[in-house]
Order: C-alpha cells, then structure tokens, then sequence
C-alpha cells in the first residue's frame, strides 16, 4: 500500500474500503475500495479524519485484506455453511444453510487465531442453528498480510473448519411413568410439554403411553416404543427414592447407560442410555418445573445422532449451573457449554 497525502489524492483508485460510523445508528462503508477519488470527495474524507488514503501497488509479498479473505472462506467453509460472496470492509460471514447443530474444531480455531493476524471469530461447537443463522466471520485485521501467512492459515485448512450437522432423529417416543398419573389422580404434564419441546425440532411423536410403577409394564413399553421411535423420553420415578422403578425397569428392557445421572444443575438425574439403535433419556421432574435443564443441553446433539459420551458428560459441570435468569435467553446464554 503506498500512502497519498489527500491533497494528491484526485484521481487516485482507494486501495481500501473506507469506514463510516454515524453515532449509534450506523456503521458501514463510506469509500469502497477500487473508487476514485473525486474533487468531491474530499470534503467527506476530511470529515472522517482522514489526511491521507492509501491506493493499492502490487508487492509479491503481500496480500490484500480481500483477497486473503476470498482465499480463506472456501477453505473454512465445511458442510451446509455457505459465506458472503464478495467481502465487506475486508469480511467476509459465514452462515448455516441447514438446521442442526454447529461444528468447529476448536482446535484448529485457536492456531489460526494464535497466528494474530486472522481473526476468526465463531459460535459455540454444537450450537443449535436454524437456517441462515450467522455462524462465523473472517477477516485479516490489518489491510495486508505476508504470503507467509496465507501459507500458514492453508496448511490448518486442508479440512473445512466449519459445518453444520443436521438433526437426524425425526421420530420420538413420550412414556410416562406413575401409579398416580396412569390412575388419573394426577393430570399428565410431562406428554405436552415434552411434545412442544420436541416439535420444535421437528421431530414427531410416534408413540405416547401413560405407565404404572410396575417394572414388566414399563420394560416391554420401551421395547414397543423401540420398534416405532429413535427416541424414548421416559420421565417419572427417575429419581433416588427408594420407590422409583423406572431406572431399573429401563436396565430391565436391556437399555445400556454409559453414565447414570449428570452434574448439571436443574437436570442432575437426566440419564442417557442407548436400546439398540434408539437412544432412551430418563427425564426428571427438573423437566417439567424449569424452563431449561440438562435435557436442553444434549437434546440438540442427540436429534443429530451423535453419542453423548462420559467425558462430554463430565465437562458439562463447567457452566452446568443455571443463572436462573427471570427472563430465559437459553441458548443464548453461558448455561451448558462447559460441555462443548
């Protein structure tokens, strides 16, 4: 870049987009690069405090803000993620073109930004996302850089560093558990609101049945449930009391927990287990009384047929207390994603 004092700068093509910022009601681009600066200009150069502009002059060494951009996004752009086709004040955004959940190795993420001058801000791993949500933005933050990084930002992308992947699970099953609810003496609350929760994704209830505290009755449900759904939610009697059934009628129907319970707070008793192909969630009554809980958490990354392992289950203690907010932003919000 060579710098032109703005008395000499008619005539001259800006080597760069120029930015505006109008106190708080906008910001953007005032001089787009490639524009010539007209006698016109001046005056509104001279209000952006600008003496001077800087006009573009090929260097074999250097790389220009957009062009590093438009190199990069192809490379950072993995599944169902497409990007801005031409870059903004040298940016360039990155956007899901599915709904599921956000994929970044965070690894790799931190090398790029550890080189200083990418920046390459994303969401959170494992983020639920709807279509066309922002998921990432890239830029280099002076208006050049050496080949050398290039280079070195190539050889961490030789694999996409972003997707999507979408929810798979398209089918659940409710069982309800509870000699007092299977009596009427109770009106069932878990099936509607369980049903709401899931439809939000999606996904279709299949299977629905009210259960009495009766192991035999609950592990042949969960085997009938199996043949119609990809998921079984199954609260009730989940807890520790020492008249609560459900756990051991779930072990019963063969269903295999890889961790019972979870240190996230509501939801500790949320346990996550697998019958075959189907994935089986013992829901607590945390579920029914809090608007998020542990199920919310790993709700997203089960309807995308992914595992939930004992280590995911472990880090999720980190930020697995809930503020309690009076008005719930989950998730947009710190709540959960110590597991990511």
């Amino acid at each position: 870049m060579k710098q032109v004092p703005l008395s000499k700068a008619v005539g001259k093509v800006l080597g760069y987009d120029i930015t505006e910022i109008r106190g708080n009601d906008f910001k953007g681009v005032a001089f787009r690069r490639g524009h010539v600066i007209q006698e016109d200009d001046i005056s509104a150069l001279q209000r952006l405090g600008k003496n001077h502009i800087y006009i573009w002059e090929e260097d074999g060494n250097d790389v220009h803000e957009d062009t590093a951009t438009l190199l990069m996004a192809p490379k950072i752009a993995g599944e169902n993620i497409r990007y801005d086709e031409q870059p903004r004040e040298g940016k360039v955004s990155f956007f899901a073109t599915a709904t599921g959940i956000f994929k970044v190795d965070k690894e790799r993420l931190e090398q790029i930004n550890a080189l200083e001058i990418p920046s390459l801000p994303t969401i959170h791993t494992n983020f639920p996302v709807n279509k066309d949500k922002q998921v990432a933005a890239f830029r280099i933050i002076p208006l050049t850089c050496h080949r050398e990084v290039i280079d070195q930002m190539t050889n961490l992308l030789e694999q996409p560093l972003i997707s999507v992947k979408p929810y798979s699970v398209r089918s659940a099953a409710i069982l309800v558990t509870g000699s007092e609810v299977y009596s009427g003496k109770i009106t069932d609350s878990f099936t509607p609101r369980l049903t709401t929760k899931l439809e939000q994704f999606g996904v279709e209830i299949t299977w629905s049945q009210i259960l009495p505290d009766n192991k035999p009755a609950i592990s042949q449900a969960i085997g009938e449930a199996a043949r119609h759904s990809e998921l079984i939610l199954i609260s009730g009697g989940t807890s520790v009391d020492p008249d609560d059934v459900t756990i051991a009628a779930i072990k019963g129907a063969g269903v295999q927990f890889h961790h019972q319970g979870n240190p996230i707070q509501p939801g500790n008793n949320l346990t996550i287990g697998q019958v075959g192909e189907t994935t089986v969630c013992a829901v607590p009554a945390a579920a029914l009384f809090y608007d998020r809980t542990a199920l919310d958490i790993f709700l997203p990354r089960l309807l995308a047929g992914e595992t939930i392992n004992p280590r995911d289950i472990a880090k999720s203690g980190h930020g697995g207390l809930c503020h309690f907010c009076p008005t719930c932003q989950y998730p947009i919000c710190p709540f959960g994603w110590g597991s990511s």
